[in-house]
C-alpha cells in the first residue's frame, strides 16, 4: 500500500511538471517518450460516457454503506491519465481499463445500448449501483465482456427484462441486480411504474452457465413468472442468495437450505412462495437465513440446531407454527432472532436463554403462552427483546430488570401478574409494559432510567400516587402512557422542570384530581389525553404545538377562550365537563388543520359561532347537550369534509337546512330534540345525498308531509355493501379516535362512541308530519332502523317496506295509520322490535317468521286488530287457550318501554359485535349495553 501511494504521488509531481510553462518547451522533444497506463482509446470512450449524464447528488440518496456516495466522474479530465481517474482501476501491466465503480456516483441520464462503456472490453469489475438511469433497459451489451467477474446493477432504474445475455457471463462470480426503489421516490403506490422483469429463460440460462458465481442479488426484480424449481441447479459454489420481495410463486425447493457453500440466504417479503425447512439432515455453513413475511409453513425442526454458523435468523411474518424447538439453545453464535408474527405455541424454551450471543429477540404475536424461563445469566449481551402480544402469564423473571445492555423491554398484550421490579440497568431506551395485569405501584427506578424515550405502562392494575419529581430527570421522554390504571397525582405546585423532547401522553382512565404541571412547559407536547378523570378547575393554557388534546369526561370548568391560541390543532375533544359560556368565534378557524370538534355534554350557551374559515377542514362537528339556541349558520358548508354533524339536545331553531347537500361528505346529521320548525319542502330535483347513512329529526316541530325527494335522494342508504371484512368505524385513524353521535335506537337514546361505515338509520318521529307514509321509504334496502312515530301520519303501511330486508327495527306507533298490517313485512326476518300501537290498524297480525317473537305492547291501541298474541281472535277463530293465556298475560304485566342505558356501540345482534343488545322472545325488549370508551394515542 505504502509503495503504491509513493508510485501515485510521482505521478502526480510528473503531472504538475509536464504541466508548468517553463518546462513545456524544454521536454516537448522528449514528452511522447514517457509512457501512459492507459490508452487514448479507453480515455476517450470514458470521457463521451461520462458526457451522456449530469451530475444530480439526489440520484444517488438512496446510496448505502459501504459506498461514498459523490460525483466521482467530476475527476474524470481530458489530458490527465484516466487510471488516475475515481473509479477507474487499470491492469498494472498492459493499462487495460479492467474496474470500473460508479456507484452512488449521482449520475442522472438515459443508458443507451451503444454506449461507449461496451468498448472498454477488458473489464472485469462493474459497478453502476445507486444511480438513476431513468428506467433505460439493461442492453445486451452488458454480455459482452468476456472476462467479467463483478457486475452491480442495483438500485439505478434499469427496467424492462433483464436480457439473456446476462448469461454469457460465465466468469462472473459476483451478480447484482436487485431493483429496489425507496418508497419516498414513488409517489403512487397503486402504480409504481416501470419495474425490472426476470423471465424463466433468462434464469435457467444463469443457472445453467454461471457455474463460478458465488454472490447473487436479484432483489425486488418481477419473477412472477419464473417456476422457483429453476434454482434446483444453483452452483454449489454459492455463498450468497438473496431473492427479497421478488413476487415469487410456488413452492421453493428445499434443498437450496442445504446448499454446501451457502451461508447468506433470504427470501423475504415474496407472500405467494410457499415450501418448509427441511426436516432431517439439515446442515449447512448457513450465518444468515431470512425468509420473513414470506409464508413457509410447518414447523420449524429440530435440526435447524445444526446450524452452528448461523449468526441471524428472520422468519417473522411466515406461517409456522407448532413449538419453538429447544435446538434452537444450539446456535452458540446466534446474534439476533426473530420468530414474530407466527403461529407458535407451548412455552418459550429454556434452552434459548442459554444464547449468550443474542442481541435482538422478538417473539411477539404469537400464542406462547406458560412463564418466561428465569435463568439469572440469561443473555448478557441482550439489547432488545420483544414479547409482545402472546399469552405468557406470571411474574416476570429477575433477568428483565437486571441484562445490562438492554435498550428495549416490549411486553404489551400478554398476562403477566405480580409487581414491577425495580429496574438494575440504566439503558432502558423503550419500556413498553402496556396491557397486563401488573399491580402495585410504578417502580421508583423509573425515575433513574434517564434514557428512556418510551414509557408505556397503561392498561393495568398500577395504584398508588405518582410524585411529581418521578419524571423530573427523563429528558429524553418523547411518549408518556399511563393511561387505564387507578394512579393519583401528587398535589403539588411547584415544578420546577420540564420535559423538552416530550410529544405524547395519555394518563387517561386514572384518578387524577388535576392538571399534571409538568407537562405545561412542554413546549413540543403534540397529544395529550386526559380524559376519564376527575380534574377540576379550569382549562390551563395549551402547549403551542398541541394537535391533539382530548380532556372529556372530567369536571373542568369556566369558558375555553384560551383554545384560540392552540394553531395547530387537529382533534378537540371537551365533551362531558361543566365548562360554560359562549363558543368562542375563533372555533371556526382555529386551526387550518382541525378536523373533529367536540363539545358535548357541556353548559355552552349562545349561538353557534357563525363564521368557518374557507377550506375548512372539519369532518366531525359534535354541540350535543348544551344549551345552544338561535339558527344554523350557513357558513358551516365552507366545511367541505364534514361527515359527522351532531347538533341534538339543544334549543336551535329554524327551518331545516336545505342547504346541507352543499356537504358531500356528509354522513351523519342529527339535530333531535331542538326547537325547528316548519315544512321540509320537497324540490324537484335535490342534489343526492350520496352519503348520508344516518338522519335523527326527532323531537322537533317539523310538520307537513313526508319530504319524499330527499328520501328519494338518500343514495347512502340504499345500497351499502357489507364485504364480510372486519367492522370499521368512522375516525380518525392518525389519532385511533373515533367520532361518536347521539341518536335513538330501538326506541333507546344511545351514544353510540363508534360508529359503523355500515350502520344507518332513518328517525323522523315525534314531529308534526302528516299524510302518507311515501313508497319510496321502501328503496332504502341497506336501513338498518326506521323511526316514524309520534306524528300524525294517516294512509295505509306501504307495502314496500318489505323490501327493508336489513331492518332490524321498525316503530309507527302513535299516527293515524289505517288499513291492515301487509303481509310484506313477513320477508323482514331480521326484524327484532316491531312497534304500530296507537293506530287505526284493522285486520289480522301477519303470522310466522319474526312475527311470532312480537307481543302485546307491539299492537296495543289497534282495536281492530286481531289475532295472536293478541287475546282477540279474527273471524270464527278460536280464542287462545288457557295456558295461552296466563302467558301473555304475564308478559302484558311487563310495561312496554324502553330501558335508560349507558353509553354503547349501538348496532344490532345480528352483526355480532357493537352495542350486543337482544330482544328477548318474552316480556319486553332487554338491552345489554357494552361500555366503551377507549383511550386515544397517535399511531
Amino acid at each position: 500500500m505504502r509503495f503504491y501511494w509513493l508510485i501515485l504521488y510521482q505521478l502526480l509531481c510528473l503531472q504538475f511538471i509536464l504541466s508548468a510553462p517553463s518546462f513545456r518547451a524544454t521536454l516537448s522533444s522528449s514528452s511522447s517518450s514517457i509512457p501512459h497506463l492507459c490508452s487514448h482509446t479507453q480515455s476517450s470512450a470514458l470521457i463521451h460516457f461520462k458526457t451522456h449524464f449530469s451530475i444530480n447528488e439526489t440520484a444517488s440518496k438512496d446510496c448505502e454503506y459501504p459506498h461514498k456516495s459523490y460525483p466521482k466522474t467530476n475527476s474524470w479530465k481530458k489530458g490527465l491519465d484516466c487510471c488516475l481517474w475515481d473509479g477507474v482501476t487499470c491492469d498494472n501491466i498492459t493499462g487495460q481499463v479492467i474496474g470500473l465503480d460508479l456507484s452512488c456516483s449521482w449520475l442522472s441520464g438515459t443508458f443507451t445500448s451503444n454506449s461507449t462503456l461496451f468498448h472498454l472490453s477488458h473489464l472485469q469489475k462493474l459497478d453502476l449501483s445507486f444511480n438513476d438511469f431513468r428506467n433505460s433497459r439493461i442492453s445486451p451489451s452488458f454480455g459482452r465482456f468476456p472476462s467479467l467477474t463483478h457486475l452491480d446493477l442495483s438500485s439505478s432504474w434499469f427496467s424492462g427484462s433483464v436480457p439473456c445475455e446476462i448469461s454469457y457471463l460465465s466468469k462472473l462470480v459476483s451478480l447484482h441486480l436487485s431493483y429496489r426503489p425507496s418508497l419516498d421516490i414513488i409517489s403512487d403506490i397503486e402504480a409504481p411504474g416501470p419495474t425490472l422483469k426476470l423471465e424463466t429463460s433468462t434464469l435457467k440460462g444463469i443457472v445453467r452457465n454461471l457455474t463460478k458465481v458465488r454472490k447473487v442479488s436479484l432483489d425486488g426484480i418481477d419473477m412472477s413468472s419464473v417456476d422457483p424449481n429453476s434454482f434446483i441447479n444453483l452452483s454449489a459454489s454459492l455463498t450468497s442468495l438473496s431473492l427479497v420481495g421478488c413476487h415469487l410463486r410456488g413452492s421453493f425447493p428445499d434443498h437450496i437450505f442445504n446448499l454446501p457453500n451457502i451461508q447468506f440466504l433470504t427470501l423475504d417479503e415474496n407472500p405467494n412462495l410457499t415450501g418448509q425447512f427441511p426436516k432431517s439432515n439439515w446442515t449447512s455453513p448457513l450465518e444468515v437465513l431470512d425468509a420473513s413475511m414470506t409464508p413457509l409453513s410447518g414447523e420449524l425442526p429440530e435440526s435447524l440446531g445444526n446450524l452452528k454458523s448461523l449468526q441471524g435468523l428472520g422468519l417473522f411474518g411466515c406461517n409456522l407454527s407448532g413449538p419453538i424447538p429447544a435446538s434452537l439453545g444450539n446456535l452458540s453464535q446466534l446474534r439476533f432472532l426473530f420468530l414474530s408474527w407466527n403461529h407458535f405455541s407451548g412455552e418459550i424454551p429454556s434452552s434459548i436463554t442459554n444464547l449468550n450471543e443474542l442481541g435482538i429477540l422478538n417473539l411477539a404475536s404469537n400464542q406462547l403462552e406458560g412463564s418466561v424461563p428465569d435463568n439469572p445469566n440469561a443473555f448478557p449481551n441482550l439489547g432488545s427483546l420483544d414479547l409482545s402480544d402472546n399469552l405468557l402469564s406470571g411474574r416476570t423473571p429477575s433477568w428483565f430488570y437486571t441484562i445490562p445492555s438492554l435498550t428495549t423491554l416490549d411486553l404489551e398484550n400478554n398476562q403477566f401478574t405480580g409487581h414491577i421490579d425495580e429496574f438494575q440497568n440504566r439503558c432502558l431506551e423503550i419500556l413498553s409494559l402496556n396491557n397486563n395485569s401488573f399491580h402495585g405501584p410504578i417502580p421508583s427506578s423509573i425515575s433513574e432510567l434517564v434514557n428512556l424515550t418510551i414509557l408505556d405502562l397503561s392498561s393495568n392494575e398500577l395504584n398508588g400516587t405518582i410524585s411529581l419529581d418521578m419524571f423530573s430527570e427523563l429528558q429524553s421522554l418523547q411518549v408518556l402512557y399511563l393511561s387505564s390504571n387507578t394512579l393519583s397525582l401528587c398535589s403539588n405546585n411547584t415544578v420546577s422542570y420540564v420535559l423538552p423532547n416530550l410529544k405524547f401522553v395519555d394518563l387517561s382512565s386514572n384518578i387524577f384530581h388535576e392538571f399534571p404541571k409538568f407537562l405545561l412547559g412542554s413546549k413540543k407536547l403534540e397529544s395529550l389525553d386526559l380524559h376519564s378523570n376527575f380534574i377540576e378547575g379550569d382549562l390551563p393554557v395549551l402547549p403551542p404545538n398541541i394537535r391533539f388534546l382530548s380532556v372529556s369526561n372530567n369536571s373542568l370548568s369556566g369558558n375555553i377562550s384560551d383554545v384560540c391560541n392552540a394553531k395547530s390543532l387537529e382533534i378537540l375533544d371537551l365533551s362531558r365537563n361543566n365548562l360554560s359560556g359562549l363558543i368562542p368565534q375563533c372555533i371556526g378557524s382555529i386551526s387550518p388543520n382541525l378536523t373533529s370538534l367536540n363539545l358535548k355534554m357541556n353548559k355552552f350557551h349562545g349561538t353557534i359561532p357563525s363564521t368557518f374559515a374557507k377550506g375548512c377542514a372539519l369532518e366531525n362537528l359534535n354541540l350535543n347537550n348544551n344549551h345552544l339556541e338561535g339558527p344554523l349558520t350557513r357558513s358551516i358548508t365552507d366545511c367541505k369534509h364534514l361527515q359527522v354533524v351532531d347538533l341534538g339536545n339543544n334549543k336551535i331553531n329554524g327551518t331545516f337546512p336545505h342547504w346541507i347537500h352543499a356537504l358531500p361528505e356528509l354522513q351523519v346529521l342529527v339535530l333531535r330534540s331542538n326547537k325547528f320548525q316548519g315544512p321540509i319542502r320537497s324540490t324537484k330535483s335535490p342534489r343526492p345525498l350520496l352519503k348520508l347513512r344516518i338522519l335523527d329529526l326527532s323531537h322537533n316541530n317539523f310538520f307537513g308531509a313526508l319530504p319524499t325527494s330527499y328520501i328519494r335522494s338518500f343514495k347512502g342508504m340504499v345500497n351499502i355493501v357489507d364485504n364480510g371484512k372486519a367492522a370499521r368505524y368512522m375516525g380518525e385513524r392518525n389519532y385511533s379516535y373515533d367520532y361518536s353521535v347521539g341518536i335513538a335506537v330501538k326506541g333507546l337514546e344511545v351514544e353510540l362512541v363508534k360508529i359503523l361505515t355500515i350502520f344507518t338509520s332513518l328517525d323522523l318521529s315525534s314531529n308534526n308530519f302528516e299524510g302518507e307514509i311515501p313508497r319510496v321509504m321502501g328503496e332504502l334496502g341497506s336501513l338498518r332502523g326506521l323511526n316514524l312515530s309520534h306524528n300524525n301520519l294517516s294512509g295505509h303501511i306501504p307495502p314496500s317496506l318489505g323490501n327493508l330486508a336489513q331492518l332490524e327495527w321498525l316503530d309507527l306507533s302513535s299516527n293515524k295509520l289505517g288499513g291492515q298490517i301487509p303481509m310484506e313485512l313477513l320477508d323482514l326476518t331480521f326484524l327484532s322490535c316491531f312497534n304500530v300501537s296507537y293506530n287505526q290498524l284493522v285486520g289480522p297480525i301477519p303470522q310466522g317468521n319474526q312475527f311470532s317473537t312480537f307481543e302485546n305492547g307491539s299492537y296495543q291501541g289497534n282495536e281492530g286488530l286481531c289475532g295472536v298474541p293478541l287475546s282477540r281472535g279474527c273471524n270464527n277463530e278460536s280464542p287462545p287457550e288457557p295456558w295461552m293465556k296466563a302467558h301473555k298475560d304475564e308478559g302484558s304485566k311487563l310495561e312496554f318501554g324502553w330501558k335508560v342505558v349507558a353509553i354503547g356501540y349501538g348496532f344490532g345482534f345480528v352483526f355480532g359485535v357493537a352495542m350486543g343488545y337482544v330482544c328477548l322472545r318474552t316480556g319486553k325488549p332487554k338491552w345489554f349495553v357494552t361500555l366503551f370508551d377507549a383511550p386515544r394515542r397517535p399511531r
